[in-house]
């Protein structure tokens, strides 16, 4: 079985078609995105609508939730928190309630899903050190577990101590568990501007990451006329 996995679309649609058309190259079998499909950019709804039609599997990111009125917005910056404001007042009830009700986790096929850590999904901490990538080990019931939030692509590999890489290509050998951190679709920050994506033949048992160049400019122009965040909008450039 073939995999696209995605995450952290924040309503990135010029970002988004364009990694699906990649995936619709590949061929996969199923998509699977770990949260956080709306927040920052400009198309908040029709991401809904496409990740909707189209995912097998969807978790909720925290910004997801922040639009859906089910946590805190205090420790979001200024502009997080404008986008979210933003966001809400462009969804109907219908979508609200959608992402209101997405999982926090998923297990689709022997692979864990979750936005940020899978022990303490409900508090969006981030998988930043290998002490925070020991502790999901503890909770993760799979082989693989993918992840977004930090919007950073990496590779955690069980072992002591924990490993992590950063690699285009890995091969899982038997025994091994694995936490792969997607990247971004819409928002990269590890300075590549480029959209993130990820493709896992379970079979093969093999990660590929990927980065696809997008039309930047159109997307810097919706945010822009929607009156979002300007910084929403410049960052993208530089991939942060």
């Amino acid at each position: 079985m073939l995999y696209g996995v995605i995450a952290d679309i924040h309503g990135n649609l010029e970002a988004f078609e364009t990694v699906l058309a990649e995936l619709h190259k590949a061929d996969i079998d199923r998509l699977i995105c770990a949260g956080d499909v709306v927040g920052y950019a400009a198309h908040p709804s029709k991401c809904i609508e496409i990740i909707r039609e189209r995912a097998d599997a969807v978790v909720a990111g925290n910004h997801d939730w922040a639009v859906a009125g089910k946590m805190d917005t205090s420790y979001f910056n200024s502009d997080a928190r404008d986008a979210v404001d933003w966001t809400r007042s462009r969804l109907s009830e219908e979508e609200i309630s959608w992402l209101a009700n997405l999982p926090l986790t998923e297990q689709i096929d022997g692979i864990s899903l979750v936005h940020s850590t899978l022990y303490n999904p409900e508090y969006f901490d981030y998988i930043q050190t290998l002490y925070q990538a020991e502790l999901c080990f503890s909770r993760q019931e799979t082989s693989i577990s993918f992840v977004g939030h930090s919007h950073v692509p990496v590779i955690f590999r069980e072992a002591d101590p924990v490993e992590y890489f950063l690699r285009e290509r890995y091969e899982l050998e038997e025994g091994d568990r694995c936490i792969v951190n997607v990247g971004s679709v819409g928002q990269p920050r590890d300075s590549d501007p480029r959209a993130s994506y990820v493709l896992y033949d379970s079979e093969k048992r093999e990660v590929q990451m990927f980065r696809i160049s997008y039309d930047i400019s159109a997307t810097t122009e919706a945010i822009l006329d929607a009156d979002l965040p300007i910084t929403n909008a410049h960052r993208l450039r530089y991939g942060r």
